[in-house]
């Protein structure tokens, strides 16, 4: 990743060990984090992780591919600019070039 650090969040629930990991490896170029909001975060939380992770970019994850977890990312994009935290859309299949 030319020396970038990236975070992949995985399933998981937002946890406040997000800033020990942000502080013992950043800074982080990228976040993944997941907004699904079934046995995962929802927007609300994740918003609360990029907080925590404060990187660069964040962008959302699974999402969308059944009908329980379908979100609004857009207002996830919102919510983390409010927040002074950029995230990003990545379409499936996408490339996306971390700054």
């Amino acid at each position: 990743m030319g020396g970038s650090t990236i975070y992949h969040a995985g399933d998981t629930g937002v946890f406040s060990d997000m800033k020990l990991i942000a502080e013992l490896n950043g800074p982080l170029a990228a976040a993944l984090l997941p907004v699904g909001d079934n046995f995962t975060m929802g927007i609300d939380d994740a918003v609360k992780a990029a907080e925590f992770l404060a990187a660069g970019v964040t962008i959302p994850m699974h999402y969308d591919t059944f009908d329980w977890i379908n979100q609004d990312v857009q207002e996830f994009v919102k919510k983390c600019a409010a927040k002074g935290r950029k995230a990003a859309i990545v379409k499936p299949g996408a490339r996306f070039t971390i700054e």
